[in-house]
Formats: C-alpha cells, structure tokens, sequence
C-alpha cells in the first residue's frame, strides 16, 4: 500500500521554525523517533496567498488528477497561455510543491497539502 505523502503549508515566523527544529532535536536525543514532516512556511497570509493563487491550486488539482504532464499539455488541458502556466509551474517547483522529472514533465507528489493559519494573538 502506497504511503500518503503529505506537506503542511503554514504562515509563521523564523523563531516557529527554529522551535520546531530545536524540540525534534530533542526528541531525537533522547532516543524519541518522529514521523517526518514536510512544511512550507510563509513570513504572512498575504506571501501565502502570493504564491498559492487560484490559478496555480487549480494547476496543482489538475496535476494531480492526471499524473505527469509536460508543461504544454498542462497549459493545454488548462485552456490558459503557455507563459503564464510556465511561470506558475517554475514558482511552484521552487517552492517544493511540484517537481519537474527527467523527462521534462512535472507531476504533484504530495496526496494532502495541509494548510494551517494562527490568528496573531
């Protein structure tokens, strides 16, 4: 059975990060074992919603639906211009979201992508 890869997005801080590091090393010291997790953290909602447009989750929805695509066909089954699928798909390989393989073809490899937003005390 095939495991569920899953990467949780969240808005916070440089010291969340740091806090969560420092308490799995911790852990891991006193022998604790951890699942792995996968975050992508923005600095704000506003960056978040930056980068995970409506357009690049329904990119991202459509990648995933039907598996690898080359980046022409994607814009194709998109019924959106070449360029601006191209520009979505290069962010959302920097950001871990997507990966390009090999062939030149992008796929999704996460099954859940977890969104989490603190509302600032």
């Amino acid at each position: 059975m095939k495991k569920v890869q899953k990467i949780q997005v969240s808005v916070g801080s440089v010291e969340d990060a740091l806090d969560r590091f420092e308490h799995a090393w911790r852990q891991a010291e006193k022998g604790g074992v951890r699942a792995a997790q996968v975050r992508l953290t923005f600095e704000s909602l506003p960056a978040l919603l930056k980068n995970l447009t409506p357009a690049r989750w329904t990119l991202l929805e459509q990648l995933k639906r039907d598996g690898p695509l080359s980046i022409n066909e994607l814009a194709r089954r998109l019924a959106r211009h070449y360029k601006n699928v191209h520009t979505d798909v290069t962010r959302l390989v920097e950001l871990g979201l997507i990966e390009l393989r090999d062939d030149q073809r992008v796929e999704v490899v996460w099954d859940i992508v977890a969104a989490e937003m603190r509302l600032a005390a």
